[in-house]
């Protein structure tokens, strides 16, 4: 298929070139095919577009290139993100991205996923409620992958009792995960961009809760509440160093986190009667918001924590 390519500086139209060409020669450019997609083509030290607007097709570039999904990173790209995250990982793996996934969960359908559309996928167990396992997964990224470009802070766990009879079992479980070993990640993915000089996306995963307060679920508002702080932190004093880090706020999402709440006939009816949107999120409606967050699209986003919630806050 032919393709028009009209420069962001001139008005001129530039037919026949294949992607190889375009990667090699073109800085910023939008690539047009008639009656199937716009997209903004982007080139730095990594490859990104965005902004497609499909019409319910795919394309084919000359070189064979097959362009299904709304943005794309070149294969150099290298995400982190904990194995319970399938459906973010996958919306990455579909924008071009290898996978390291990390966690103690079985992923290997997961990696089978990521295999079938082009990527890599590299698990990692380690066991997140302890900050010791850092260094391993950055040396066992490292060794397989040239670098890393993005950070995805998905790992997550809650906990339930009235305020008055919250533990300190309780409080440290859900500290240690949901902020404790994100902070010592975090730490060690941005000295690894560091050192690359290339930038990099940390994203990560908040909560309504970084925003309500909440009840029964006093380490968990505190964790996701320390989330949304540290996200704007971290933005002021790694932007300098190309580092983007933001923050998605999933909904109420149908996960095991919320299988109680769902169970519970009366309290489910209740929420969803919240929801604008009507229903409970799906872990694909993530999709969109994290691959716009780990592409060139988001470059001058910083410390912002996006709601993916149906419009629940908005209430």
């Amino acid at each position: 298929m032919d393709l028009d390519i009209r420069f962001a500086s001139h008005p001129n139209d530039v037919k026949h070139y294949d992607t190889a060409t375009l990667r090699e020669h073109f800085l910023i450019d939008t690539l047009f095919a008639p009656d199937a997609a716009r997209l903004t083509y982007s080139h730095v030290d990594r490859i990104i577009a965005g902004g497609i607007m499909p019409v319910g097709q795919k394309i084919t570039l000359e070189a064979g290139k097959e362009m299904g999904v709304d943005c794309f990173f070149e294969r150099r790209e290298a995400g982190i993100i904990n194995v319970g995250g399938k459906g973010m990982a996958l919306a990455l793996a579909q924008a071009g991205a290898d996978i390291i996934g990390v966690g103690v969960s079985d992923s290997a359908a997961t990696a089978e996923a990521v295999k079938a559309l082009g990527g890599r996928y590299l698990a990692i167990t380690a066991d997140l409620t302890d900050k010791s396992c850092v260094p391993d997964i950055i040396a066992r990224a490292n060794n397989t992958f040239s670098k890393i470009d993005i950070l995805v802070n998905n790992a997550g766990t809650i906990r339930r009792n009235d305020f008055v009879d919250f533990t300190e079992e309780d409080w440290d479980a859900v500290m240690d995960l949901n902020l404790k070993t994100l902070f010592f990640l975090s730490q060690a993915v941005a000295r690894e961009f560091i050192a690359q000089q290339s930038g990099g996306k940390i994203i990560h995963i908040a909560s309504m809760l970084s925003s309500q307060g909440g009840i029964r679920v006093a380490s968990y508002t505190s964790s996701k509440s320390g989330i949304k702080g540290l996200t704007m932190l971290m933005a002021n004093e790694l932007a300098p160093h190309g580092i983007n880090v933001n923050a998605i706020a999933p909904g109420y999402m149908a996960t095991d986190n919320t299988e109680q709440l769902r169970a519970d006939a009366k309290r489910n009816d209740e929420i969803l009667a919240h929801i604008p949107a009507g229903r409970w999120g799906l872990p694909e409606d993530l999709a969109g918001a994290v691959v716009f967050l780990a592409s060139d699209a988001a470059n001058y986003v910083q410390g912002h924590t996006l709601a993916v919630d149906g419009g629940w806050l908005a209430r």
